[in-house]
């Protein structure tokens, strides 16, 4: 069984580079909820020169639009969503310094040689499992765009959230890899 690496969001720069493709990781720090209604209108202010929500540089985007909070607990279900609908925005904001992204699903070749030119990364987290996935997430903050409800953009604490390295910046992909190795079967 492979090991399980513990990393820090503010050393994902540094740690991006030393995984691979199919690697276990758990993740602590802070990540931002954005889905594909935020993307848009982040993107409208990026085009508008305006200030964003957030700064993009070594941030880590989950894809996820949490249910509301029940009493005393910081979150509801978070479980991802899937990322190909936000793929049109993400070599942008890659190249705009953007070190990791979490979701579930395949990305675009776009996505990917972004992934790779900026020395990024992309996670899966587990579908279907947004129980397991709100346990690990120790405070929930929206920062903008609150009409959108689920989809607003939110800051999260997360602590050792479990992840796998889907897309790695050497070009690795588990999602071509494990297609290839059960095509020979």
């Amino acid at each position: 069984m492979s090991e399980i690496r513990k990393i820090r969001i503010e050393d994902l720069r540094e740690a991006a580079p030393t995984l691979n493709a199919g690697d276990k990781v758990l993740l602590s720090g802070t990540v931002y909820t954005s889905r594909d209604a935020a993307h848009k209108r982040i993107t409208a202010l990026l085009d508008s020169g305006s200030d964003i929500p957030y700064d993009l540089k070594d941030a880590v985007i989950y894809y996820a639009g949490p249910t509301p909070s029940p009493e005393g607990k910081p979150i509801g279900s978070c479980g991802p969503t899937t990322s190909g609908r936000m793929d049109r925005y993400a070599p942008r904001f890659l190249d705009l310094g953007l070190v990791g992204m979490i979701g579930k699903g395949e990305r675009t070749d776009e996505v990917c040689d972004a992934i790779e030119r900026n020395g990024a990364v992309y996670f899966c987290a587990v579908g279907g499992a947004g129980a397991l996935a709100a346990s690990r997430i120790k405070s929930c903050e929206v920062i903008a765009f609150e009409d959108l409800g689920c989809e607003s953009v939110k800051r999260l604490y997360i602590e050792d959230f479990p992840v796998v390295t889907a897309i790695d910046c050497h070009g690795g992909n588990i999602f071509r890899t494990g297609r290839a190795e059960y095509a020979e079967i």
